[in-house]
Order: structure tokens, then C-alpha cells, then sequence
């Protein structure tokens, strides 16, 4: 493992030199197992999960706020 900017340039050397794609290769392998999942997959989850926060929330309705400074 490179501790050092030389260090790393010189690891970087050494892979390519064994491997030419070797870059290519484990950048593919993070590509592949990337999946956009949640809320951009799915608006009806985001939408449902929405309503459950609506639902719990803490704050007061703005008619109750105007009341108490009135």
C-alpha cells in the first residue's frame, strides 16, 4: 500500500506493467454492482414514506401558532 504520492505512482506502474487493463477491469466490477435503489427507484415509496413523516411530525399547525402570539 503507497503512503506516499511516489509511492502510489509506483504501485500505479506496477499494476499496469502486470496488467494493462487492470484498471479497466476493477473499475467494470464496481460499475456492475452498483444499483440505484430507494426513493429514485421508486416514487411510490418515497411518496408513502412522505406521508408517514407528514403524519408524526412534531410541529404545530401554523392556525395554533398565530393563536398563542395573538
Amino acid at each position: 500500500m503507497a503512503g506516499t504520492k511516489a509511492g502510489g505512482l509506483k504501485a500505479a506502474a506496477k499494476n499496469k506493467a502486470k496488467d494493462p487493463e487492470f484498471y479497466a477491469r476493477i473499475g467494470a466490477k464496481g460499475g456492475k454492482n452498483g444499483h440505484t435503489g430507494g426513493f429514485a427507484a421508486n416514487p411510490a415509496l418515497a411518496r408513502v414514506a412522505g406521508a408517514k413523516g407528514g403524519r408524526i411530525s412534531r410541529r404545530r399547525k401554523a392556525s395554533d401558532v398565530a393563536k398563542k402570539a395573538a
